[in-house]
């Protein structure tokens, strides 16, 4: 692909490969229902089928490819009308392909390109399982694309995030900021190696699941993440806007269990979405509007795992009022800190990871400071975070009921009390690693004012010194 003039960077490649396997996939998957279900008929019309056009090594090429692609499939998979049993399923083609491009210039090119998507067989579970891993790999890349990298979270962060909240299939599991599905698919790997024993257990999986996403790119590498992880309709991954929906309008039924996500922080929602929220909670900062939701969304009972910014900890304003009613509708139980490595190289702020649960207020709060391991000096592309770097704080958690959790030297509580009289600020520092106490502040004060004394005095002397020199 990179041979070819039409394709810029890695952002643009990735989006062409992905409609691609997007196609292959889903054609190996309505293959294999044909098969399993009595009159199952795919949503894509057979001349616009992967097995029709593309599966035939010898088949179209050069002009005749790029032709029949530009201006047959395109057009018809974005006009798709979706009918019948399986209409949801036409949605997600029509979804994938609304903002999808070909950037692709050289027919032959392509077709040495659909050749090898060609050769992957999606239904051969250990096949599925290596390009798995490939694809993500791909994403886990998109940290080098330019702004793409904010689509993308730890895999070891997410992971460990999950464990901690273990959802279980029947579970209803949202991420309103979805990005290329990470948390999801770490969710479906979670559930199925320990939950899922019968066919019910997968299909009350497969129905808890729930997913925003506003970007057009991650949009479509979210679908395809969960088509290659076995998801039969992935169409409850919206291509939306969270927050452009009104506040208020959010009723019992659209309460969940779980709330797992990474919300985009740093970055300002465009003028009138904060018009969706209550007085006291407007802003345009992304991170705190999404923080007011979550709040709402959760059922009673339901829990939370979400990574936020050091500024939405210590912020006040909108911030205070937000960790106010955070704290009292909500039991924030644990805040993990992360060093400032562990999203680089696209961002170097510190983030927490959040876990909270509904329906009991705040009577503690747990913080645990995640270090960087011994003999590195921070984390990086080539050093990044992993899953057993973090086994320490799982080491530490306890079980369910969090009762046996001990001080440590990473470790400590604030009660809610010390929290109201820090004005709500959650920018907890470790007591542990405060520097050491270097003496009486008076007689400090005092030294202080001394060696101001002297320096002043060498002023002056310096100062007639140069004005003697002048005078000669």
């Amino acid at each position: 692909m990179r041979q070819d003039s039409g394709v810029d960077g890695d952002a643009q490649r990735l989006s062409q490969l992905c409609w691609m396997f997007f196609l292959k996939i889903i054609d190996d998957q309505d293959q294999q229902l044909e098969v399993m279900q009595d009159n199952y008929r795919s949503p894509i019309p057979e001349q616009y089928q992967w097995r029709t056009w593309a599966a035939d090594p010898e088949g179209l090429t050069g002009e005749a490819l790029l032709t029949f692609i530009n201006t047959d499939l395109f057009p018809a998979l974005k006009e798709l009308t979706a009918t019948g049993s399986h209409a949801s399923r036409a949605r997600v083609v029509k979804g994938v392909f609304e903002d999808a491009y070909n950037y692709m210039k050289s027919g032959q090119l392509m077709r040495q390109v659909i050749n090898k998507i060609s050769s992957v067989d999606f239904n051969d579970l250990a096949e599925r399982k290596h390009f798995g891993d490939i694809y993500e790999q791909l994403l886990n890349d998109l940290q080098s694309a330019g702004n793409a990298g904010e689509y993308y979270t730890p895999r070891a962060v997410t992971a460990f995030m999950v464990d901690r909240i273990d959802p279980k299939p029947g579970e209803i599991l949202f991420d309103p900021s979805c990005g290329t599905g990470g948390f999801l698919t770490c969710a479906i790997r979670h559930m199925r190696e320990r939950y899922v024993k019968k066919v019910e257990d997968e299909a009350a999986l497969q129905s808890g699941l729930r997913a925003v996403e506003k970007k057009q790119l991650p949009h479509m590498l979210c679908v395809t993440n969960m088509l290659l992880h076995g998801i039969e309709d992935p169409s409850f991954v919206r291509h939306d806007n969270t927050l452009a929906r009104p506040y208020i309008s959010y009723g019992q039924s659209d309460r969940v269990d779980i709330i797992l996500t990474n919300p985009p922080f740093g970055g300002r929602e465009e003028d009138g979405i904060e018009s969706n929220f209550p007085a006291h909670f407007r802003t345009k900062e992304t991170a705190d509007l999404f923080l007011a939701l979550f709040i709402r969304l959760l059922k009673n009972g339901g829990r939370a795992a979400i990574v936020l910014p050091d500024g939405s900890l210590f912020g006040e304003g909108v911030k205070t009022r937000l960790k106010e009613a955070l704290l009292e509708e909500c039991n924030l139980h644990t805040i993990v800190r992360l060093p400032n490595s562990v999203f680089k190289p696209y961002a170097s702020i510190g983030t927490n990871l959040l876990f909270f649960e509904k329906g009991e207020p705040t009577q503690d709060i747990w913080f645990y400071e995640h270090q960087v391991p011994a003999g590195q000096k921070a984390y990086s592309m080539t050093r990044p975070i992993k899953v057993d770097h973090l086994q320490g704080c799982v080491d530490w958690w306890g079980g369910a009921g969090r009762e046996n959790r001990q001080e440590t030297e990473q470790a400590w509580k604030i009660s809610l009390d010390e929290i109201k009289a820090r004005n709500y600020n959650l920018d907890c520092k470790n007591p542990h690693t405060i520097a050491a106490d270097h003496g009486d502040p008076q007689e400090l004060l005092l030294q202080l004012e001394a060696a101001e004394a002297r320096a002043a005095a060498l002023r002056d002397q310096l100062k007639a010194i140069l004005a003697e020199a002048l005078q000669r």
